[in-house]
């Protein structure tokens, strides 16, 4: 099913989430992934996979204790699911898989 499948950005917002931990906000995931991966990430970008992955059942959010350095606003911070870690470990297999035909066939 269409909805089921899981994008090449939002398995690295996953993946994000999962590093984060309790820092998993928007601001942080921007940054984080910005770093890892090397190339510029727009934050509207991140909440529209935020949101899909969410509304997935893939991750879930709580909103945070208000920050003094964000004028007392609260974050919306992000963990995975019991189905976002399986997702990822299915991803993760699947690559492994591919990694080990590839070599085979080389």
């Amino acid at each position: 099913m269409k909805g089921d499948y899981l994008g090449a950005f939002e398995e690295l917002v996953l993946m994000a989430v999962q590093a984060l931990g309790d820092a998993a906000y928007s601001a942080s995931l921007q940054r984080t992934l910005e770093r890892e991966a090397r190339r510029p990430v727009s934050l509207g970008a991140v909440h529209s996979s935020l949101e899909r992955l969410e509304a997935k059942g893939l991750l879930s959010s709580t909103i945070g204790e208000p920050t003094g350095g964000r004028g007392g606003r609260r974050r919306r911070v992000f963990t995975l699911t019991r189905d976002g870690r399986a997702a990822l470990r299915d991803v993760r297999a699947v690559r492994n898989r591919l990694t080990k035909t590839s070599r085979a066939i080389s």
